[in-house]
Parts: C-alpha cells; sequence; structure tokens
C-alpha cells in the first residue's frame, strides 16, 4: 500500500480527477482518498514515481507519506 498526501483537493470532482489518474495506470487498483485529511492510499502496481507523476499530471501536489 502506497500513501500520498496530496494537496488542493476539496470536493468530490477532486476525488475522482486523482482516483481515475491512478487508474489510468492500473486500472485494477484499489484507490482510497480521504479528502478531509488530505491522504490517497492505493496498491497501484507502478512506480512510486508514476503514481506521483500522475498525480500532479492531474493538478495536485503528490508528496510519499
Amino acid at each position: 500500500m502506497t500513501t500520498f498526501t496530496v494537496n488542493g483537493m476539496n470536493c468530490a470532482s477532486c476525488v475522482h480527477r486523482v482516483t481515475s489518474a491512478v487508474q489510468e495506470l492500473d486500472p485494477e487498483a484499489m484507490v482510497a482518498v480521504d479528502l478531509a485529511g488530505k491522504t490517497v492510499q492505493t496498491d497501484a502496481s507502478a512506480s512510486l514515481e508514476a503514481i506521483k507523476s500522475a498525480i500532479e499530471n492531474a493538478g495536485y501536489e503528490a508528496v510519499p507519506a
């Protein structure tokens, strides 16, 4: 399980964008977004850097927790 602190998320649309970004890398991935806690947990098979890049390309700052 990989956890990121993701800054800039503030609504359901943000949750959808982050989830979609990770699942584009691994369609089978579980993605759990805690909007209030600003965290994202995933079991995606992609590398840490690939996941971080996907979240950042969706418009958010991602920091491995």
